[in-house]
């Protein structure tokens, strides 16, 4: 397998994920959404649950390429790279609270302003996942992964009393408001769904994304790395089932079989890209998701600020109401063409679309910007 030939497989992945976090974050109307665009009420795992954990396992494989040049070790230069990186990623995501928190309330408050999100989970796995997955041999890699998903289940499991797994019991959400305070959580829940500590086993994706990059760059045979990815994915999902009985799979608490079960789904698909891209040569059905995965934090940032821009800055009256561009293109749109829940479905692939003709531009005159 070519190095370019790989590169494009893990670009397109990255594409598919970012096209899709974006149709799930924004929606014609939160209220009309299918089962699978939206996240489980509580334990279960949809098609919207897998897309964060798809997003950081690809953000692990990308760093074996990322640190060739650095011979995979810790040096004082890949130290600054990770640092430089994780901080910058981090400031983004709170640069996107502090917007979010003055389009709603007309003011910047510190006293309330969220620390946690997307950009800061992202932040904190890769800075901890780059320093072991440079520290660490591969073999203690596994198995520094697999004993960070078993102390974490233990320590759900011996803190939350008799349901140690609901929103009101966990430890999840009590540890987050020890650490930060409860007016920097997310506000309406019991459990904050990108809190600090349910980030800890976030890092497993980068771990293992990162020991995929490393078997995709020196398994050549790709029949025989696509048949290893198989393995291992539903060998995952089947432990991560099984595990479920006893520490169910759930997104906000990111359990252990969470990560697994995740995990081993993003193998699977992978290596039915590889597949399809690598050996059935069909590229030109997956292309246009490039540029999504050319641009892809540049790409989740800019549609947030613009989501919120639609929703909460650009508003005029009509009909005597006062009421905001997005809600008039689904409202006026979407509704009368599709129905509320159609209309709300087909809303997201239009603004996700508008978003792609902006990254098809910038791709066409090299413009890569790099986070």
């Amino acid at each position: 397998m070519k190095k370019t030939e790989r590169l494009i497989t893990l670009d397109i992945f990255r594409g598919i994920i970012v096209a899709l976090m974006i149709m799930v974050n924004q929606p014609g109307s939160w209220s009309y959404k299918y089962d699978q665009m939206s996240h489980a009420q509580w334990n279960g795992c949809t098609l919207t649950d897998m897309i964060f954990p798809f997003f950081l396992f690809i953000v692990g494989t990308a760093c074996w390429f990322s640190f060739q040049k650095h011979q995979q070790k810790l040096s004082v230069d890949s130290i600054i790279k990770i640092i430089r990186r994780t901080v910058l990623i981090f400031l983004l995501g709170l640069m996107l609270n502090f917007f979010k928190q003055w389009i709603v309330s007309g003011e910047i408050n510190l006293s309330t302003l969220r620390i946690t999100g997307v950009l800061q989970r992202i932040s904190f796995c890769f800075g901890i996942g780059a320093i072991l997955c440079l520290s660490l041999k591969p073999r203690g890699l596994l198995f520094t992964s697999i004993g960070i998903l078993i102390v974490y289940w233990i320590i759900l499991w011996m803190a939350g009393g008799a349901q140690p797994y609901t929103a009101e019991n966990t430890i999840v959400g009590k540890i987050d408001i020890l650490l930060m305070g409860e007016n920097h959580l997310r506000k309406g829940y019991l459990v904050d769904s990108s809190g600090l500590f349910a980030s800890i086993p976030g890092i497993v994706h980068v771990m293992w994304g990162y020991l995929m990059g490393m078997t995709i760059f020196r398994v050549n045979d790709r029949k025989k790395l696509i048949i290893k990815m198989l393995l291992i994915g539903l060998s995952a999902i089947l432990v991560a089932q099984l595990w479920s009985l006893v520490f169910p799979i759930n997104k906000t608490l990111w359990t252990s079989s969470y990560v697994l079960f995740t995990n081993g789904w993003a193998l699977v698909v992978l290596a039915f890209l590889i597949w399809i891209i690598d050996i059935q040569k069909k590229t030109k059905y997956f292309s246009s998701f490039l540029v999504f995965g050319f641009n892809p934090l540049f790409a989740y940032i800019f549609a947030e600020l613009w989501a919120s821009i639609m929703s909460g800055l650009i508003k005029f009256n009509f009909e005597g109401s006062l009421v905001s561009l997005k809600s008039w293109i689904y409202g006026q749109i979407f509704v009368p063409l599709f129905g509320n829940m159609n209309g709300s479905l087909f809303y997201s692939i239009f603004i996700m679309l508008f978003y792609w003709c902006i990254l098809w531009i910038m791709d066409k005159n090299k413009i890569y910007i790099k986070i």
